[in-house]
């Protein structure tokens, strides 16, 4: 599973927008100069990543310039990227952990969000695994501050560490449960708790390693 820094993705996107423009696919030079960079070598190391995330097709010999997959053809290349989505870090399934945010961006079906904001967290630890959710496991979020009783939720624990659980609220407290016969519900007063979004979608790899 692959992610995008921001640079990948506007050069994918750019590339996605213009393919019709260029009478043939653009050499690294004429890609620098559409993008207005100076250095060929830094857009090589950005190339070379996006061939990796296989949505660029590796060159051979006889070929010239650059040429997208057909994977990447068939995302949509809009302002609003639909099929990419901030991955913004890791999330505790389990004691929470601090909150991380390290931005790059993720391509994603997009069956598996919503219309509304989303973004991607990478799961960690033990604690929701009675609800298929496991380690290493990527989970889509809906951004709101607002959610239901019994749904899972990223919730910010006093402003500094992030978890994963069912929550369930009341004028009193506020109970993060945990999808874990081992694990006991962390109770807290309802202002020590933000809702951070929902979860809506969910992937795995299975050549994921600890």
């Amino acid at each position: 599973m692959h992610t995008l820094t921001r640079k990948q993705k506007e050069i994918l996107d750019f590339l996605l927008k213009s393919q019709n423009s260029f009478i043939h696919p653009p050499t690294l030079e004429e890609l620098c100069t559409a993008l207005g960079l100076k250095s060929r070598g830094s857009l090589h190391h950005q190339i070379k990543a996006l061939i990796d995330a296989q949505l660029i097709e590796a060159p051979e010999r006889k070929q010239r310039g650059i040429r997208l997959t057909e994977l990447a053809k068939s995302y949509v290349a809009d302002e609003d990227s639909t099929n990419s989505l901030p991955f913004v870090g890791f999330i505790a399934a389990g004691r929470p952990i601090e909150a991380i945010e390290n931005t790059s961006y993720m391509i994603i079906p997009p069956e598996i969000k919503t219309e509304k904001p989303c973004y991607v967290l990478k799961i960690k630890g033990d604690s929701m695994q009675e609800e298929g959710i496991f380690d290493g496991d990527w989970v889509i979020i809906e951004q709101r501050s607002h959610a239901r009783n019994g749904e899972i939720v990223v919730a910010l624990i006093d402003k500094t560490e992030a978890t994963l659980k069912f929550i369930e609220q009341y004028p009193h407290e506020t109970l993060l449960i945990p999808a874990n016969s081992k694990m006991q519900t962390m109770r807290y007063k309802p202002q020590q708790v933000e809702i951070q979004g929902v979860l809506v979608g969910q992937m795995r790899s299975y050549t994921y390693h600890h």
